[in-house]
């Protein structure tokens, strides 16, 4: 198969880099307008918030972001000498990658749209409702492990850990 030359692989690492920003930044942006809702005492208030945090994952930077890293990872491994399952940091990428965007799309997801109904619905009586506090609370948890992990991916990519070591080095250590 047909790879990259230089030019095409550096403007391919420029979109992987913007969407990578896109869903590691939409995250953090996520956790923290959670803080936003500790004082509110509005339920319009409430509601906008939360609006902003749906708008921010499904319409504007995290999924849009998410399927950018997937699609340019997939265009990377096709199209590169890097290749899918190379090396062992690669695998962990792709793993982290996969289970992340399900993990979003089947549970975080859903529980943020679901807080987003309820407080649509019942306005402040939202923060005693016992389904937005468990979906908040998920949400908060889980959505905050991911952001983590999300950032060690970054982190993986830069170090590149658990290379293939070259038959040489066997003997060396």
């Amino acid at each position: 198969m047909k790879k990259l030359g230089k030019r095409g692989l550096r403007w391919l690492k420029g979109f992987h880099m913007l969407a990578v920003s896109c869903w590691v930044g939409g995250a953090t942006a996520l956790f923290l307008l959670y803080f936003l809702k500790r004082d509110v005492s509005d339920g319009g208030v409430l509601f906008g918030i939360n609006q902003s945090i749906h708008f921010v994952d499904m319409g504007v930077i995290v999924i849009p972001g998410a399927m950018g890293c997937l699609v340019t990872g997939i265009i990377y491994s096709t199209f590169s000498n890097w290749g899918f399952f190379k090396h062992n940091w690669m695998i962990v990428k792709w793993i982290i990658t996969v289970v992340a965007i399900l993990f979003g799309t089947f549970y975080l997801g859903p529980w943020e749209t679901r807080m987003m109904e309820i407080s649509g619905k019942l306005g402040m009586s939202a923060v005693t409702d016992p389904e937005y506090l468990y979906n908040q609370k998920m949400n908060f948890m889980f959505g905050a492990l991911q952001c983590l992990v999300l950032m060690t991916t970054v982190f993986i990519s830069i170090f590149k850990p658990w290379k293939k070591k070259k038959i040489g080095q066997l003997y060396k250590e």
